[in-house]
């Protein structure tokens, strides 16, 4: 029984230090989610008046670009994926990963090549242990993005949407990553950035029915949809690293709140089974002394 007794003891020590660990990640991550969320809300304006900027541009203009302009014949397409570079986050990755497949397949059954783009080394080792190609990967930054990073991001899928499908371009861009709905809910998405829809856009900026003036461009309108291509797929991948990097964040919160309060439950348990432990050890010992001291009397009174 004391044998017993000491694994019992054995185990809560071990719990009560793990249950240590997980409370401090749980608060650390609480810290991180709400730095995240405020980045979120701080670069949601600019993204607005960029998406406004190209609802101007190509409402007053019949001009050709492949920020606007669909292929007739979409052959091609780029899908980026966001995970963490992390775990600890329940189904964080599991879903947006989920999501990218089901993108994939999607656009594979419309008759497109898909190229997968990775950020978050969660990903990049999911679809490297299944062998699947991976056309470009990010990693080390998903926990609070730059953006120097969306930037860095950016540039090799602005330059696939340049090209021509013949020299390894794409006809379309698309994103899967986590929104950040709220401290308990958190949705993988996915969303088509290029080509744009007119009314897609205006629907982002929550200004559908605003009536836009008209502009003369100067020197025209493709030279200024040349230079807001960049700057919009950037504040586009920008936001969606903020909004996938509160998500985790909320995540890892989640579960470790749920792993202390499973190792509080187990400590609870395993006291209460170390108390009967030692308590049905005090009972075989005073039962062992009273039977001995009965034997002992017996004995005497034999002798007697």
């Amino acid at each position: 029984m004391g044998a017993q007794l000491r694994v019992y003891k054995r185990r809560i020590r071990s719990v009560t230090a793990t249950k240590k660990i997980t409370k401090a990640m749980e608060m650390i991550a609480a810290s991180r989610v709400v730095k995240a969320m405020r980045k979120v809300s701080a670069s949601t304006p600019y993204a607005q008046e960029l998406t406004r900027a190209v609802t101007a541009v190509a409402g007053g203009s019949d001009a050709k670009h492949p920020l606007t302009t669909e292929a007739e014949n979409p052959t091609r397409a780029a899908v980026l994926l966001l995970t963490s570079d992390r775990g600890l986050a329940g189904a964080f990755n599991a879903n947006a990963i989920k999501a990218a497949e089901q993108l994939t397949a999607r656009l594979e059954s419309e008759g497109k090549q898909v190229d997968t783009y990775i950020v978050g080394r969660r990903g990049v080792s999911h679809y490297t242990f299944r062998e699947r190609k991976i056309a470009d990967s990010w990693t080390g930054f998903t926990d609070e993005p730059s953006y120097a990073d969306a930037k860095t991001v950016a540039a090799p899928l602005i330059e696939a949407i340049q090209k021509d499908t013949a020299a390894g371009g794409v006809d379309e861009l698309h994103i899967v990553y986590t929104e950040f709905v709220s401290m308990m809910t958190q949705t993988a998405v996915d969303s088509r950035l290029l080509p744009l829809r007119l009314e897609e856009i205006e629907g982002r900026t929550g200004k559908k029915d605003e009536v836009l003036p008209l502009y003369e461009f100067e020197p025209s309108a493709e030279d200024v949809l040349d230079a807001l291509l960049p700057r919009y797929v950037e504040s586009r991948i920008y936001n969606a690293l903020l909004q996938s990097a509160a998500s985790k964040h909320a995540a890892t919160r989640r579960a470790m709140k749920s792993a202390t309060d499973n190792a509080s439950e187990l400590i609870e348990t395993l006291t209460r089974l170390a108390n009967q432990a030692r308590q049905a050890e005090i009972t075989q010992e005073i039962s062992e002394i009273v039977g001995g001291a009965s034997a002992l009397a017996d004995a005497t009174a034999g002798s007697d």
